[in-house]
């Protein structure tokens, strides 16, 4: 599993072409379907432009990235996506009432649930934003299809490393709570595959947990390039060459200053600038209902979880985003 965080804006760049009429959505959950085709989408325009290049010679190596804008908000995509998701069919997520009662006040700050999530129940449109979430996925999912396709039609399918990732999790009413911008398993997992040719074996699958720290080490390993001195996270090879290879290290998440979360293989731990703590056995409670950091006999656990919070926090520096939020730093 990989961890990870991105911004919540939508520059006007990325904007889709829109059906016309107002913009559909609760508050700042924002979903319609739209009566356009896929070539109308910013995401289609871009992965036609990785297609292109690698339909071309190249005389050296190739880097290239494609970035899709979906799922982010808003997830407005072509109707026929909606289609795939008949409401009545729509199953909402396991939620438990009043789940913020052992969460810490920075946790229940972060989750925001007199906000986002107290308007989407007065609203009676969860389900329809649950819909929207899946309709802007399949959408992402048909993108990434063709581009993966016109990558096997290439000539650098067998010599090219391919790395894909998601920038962070979403919630979508667990712990009352909306988008991401918290540190529980649902913001923080992500999906992340490395293709690495004579390395990898197809289907394989990797139960470690790890964070993007990871990704610019091991790209530069396998690339035969120097690492730089301030680039933290160690190399994932060994995972490559062996998905159950010993890997004692777990992920580490910072969001905003000095709150961070550490994520074993059964554990995961959250200790917020003021010293609050969560503790959560991921293996009996996935859904993270049950806060364990007040009972004494987790002290030890939670003491060696400790040891892989970062020693060094940094503010962000001056007019670098909001002045609270921490540069992320590995123990």
């Amino acid at each position: 599993m990989a961890e990870g965080e991105a911004g919540d804006e939508e520059p006007a760049s990325k904007r889709d072409k829109r059906a016309g009429g107002d913009e559909g959505g609760v508050g700042v959950i924002r979903f319609k379907p739209l009566d356009c085709a896929d070539e109308a989408m910013v995401d289609f325009r871009s992965v036609t432009y990785c297609l292109g290049q690698l339909a071309k010679p190249q005389d050296k190596p190739l880097f290239l990235a494609c970035g899709l804008h979906k799922p982010h908000m808003p997830w407005d995509v072509p109707r026929k996506y909606y289609d795939l998701y008949p409401l009545e069919k729509i199953q909402l997520p396991k939620v438990l009432e009043s789940d913020l009662a052992d969460v810490p006040p920075p946790g229940v700050k972060m989750a925001r649930a007199a906000g986002e999530h107290a308007a989407i129940l007065k609203s009676g449109r969860w389900k329809e934003a649950v819909r929207g979430y899946l309709a802007a996925i399949s959408f992402a999912d048909a993108m990434l299809g063709r581009l993966l396709d016109g990558f096997e039609r290439s000539a650098y399918r067998d010599n090219t490393i391919v790395c894909l990732w998601s920038d962070h999790g979403w919630h979508l009413g667990e712990k009352e709570h909306w988008r991401k911008s918290a540190l529980w398993e649902e913001t923080t997992r992500a999906p992340f595959l490395m293709l690495v040719p004579g390395m990898t074996k197809p289907g394989a699958v990797c139960e470690r947990t790890i964070d993007y720290m990871s990704v610019y080490p091991t790209l530069c390993e396998l690339c035969g390039l120097p690492v730089p001195p301030h680039v933290q996270g160690g190399s994932l090879r060994p995972l490559l060459e062996n998905p159950t290879a010993p890997w004692d290290r777990p992920a580490l998440t910072t969001h905003e200053f000095q709150n961070h979360a550490v994520r074993s293989a059964q554990w995961r731990y959250i200790r917020y600038a003021d010293g609050g703590e969560e503790l959560y056995n991921e293996e009996t409670d996935p859904l993270e209902w049950t806060n364990l950091a007040r009972d004494e006999q987790y002290a030890a656990t939670k003491a060696e979880l400790a040891k892989w919070l970062p020693r060094e926090n940094l503010p962000a520096p001056a007019g670098k985003g909001k002045a609270e939020k921490a540069k992320k730093s590995a123990p």
